[in-house]
């Protein structure tokens, strides 16, 4: 059973925002970002309550701007999907999930060492350049069961 309800158009687009995001930092750094649009969706609490598709969690707009940058700006976002891409997707939708994103809800390239919280939420690890936080504990703890 998948971790979340999911069809084909969820796979692509999915597909191209962890590409977008993530593609210097290789699979690895693909299915992270993948954990944490999964764990976005899963979580239905602080900024992400009421979220119901993949397509809510990557159009998401927060103050006035998209949730990832790559909405807004990324002209690789708008490319198609590569095969390779949609099956990283596809795991992550299925069943993938691990530390430093596993339960994570939020990351970002401070361009520095990662700060030890995010807006008060808690600095989880980090991969190549982004730095992963996790919700507080009693804060959310949807993300943890899905």
């Amino acid at each position: 059973m998948p971790r979340v309800n999911y069809r084909s158009s969820d796979v692509d687009l999915m597909a191209r925002m962890m590409r977008a995001e993530a593609e210097g930092e290789g699979k690895q750094g693909m299915l992270y970002v993948g954990n944490v649009i999964v764990n976005r969706l899963i979580a239905n609490c602080l900024d992400f309550q009421g979220l119901r598709t993949i397509n809510q969690v990557i159009y998401q707009v927060q103050g006035g701007n998209f949730s990832f940058e790559a909405v807004q700006k990324g002209n690789v976002f708008y490319q198609r999907s590569r095969s390779s891409e949609r099956r990283l997707a596809k795991l992550n939708l299925d069943y993938w999930r691990d530390h430093p994103a596993k339960y994570a809800l939020w990351y970002f390239n401070p361009h520095a060492p990662c700060p030890p919280t995010w807006y008060g939420q808690p600095h989880t690890g980090q991969f190549k350049e982004h730095c992963f936080y996790e919700p507080k504990p009693g804060t959310c703890d949807s993300v943890y069961n899905g």
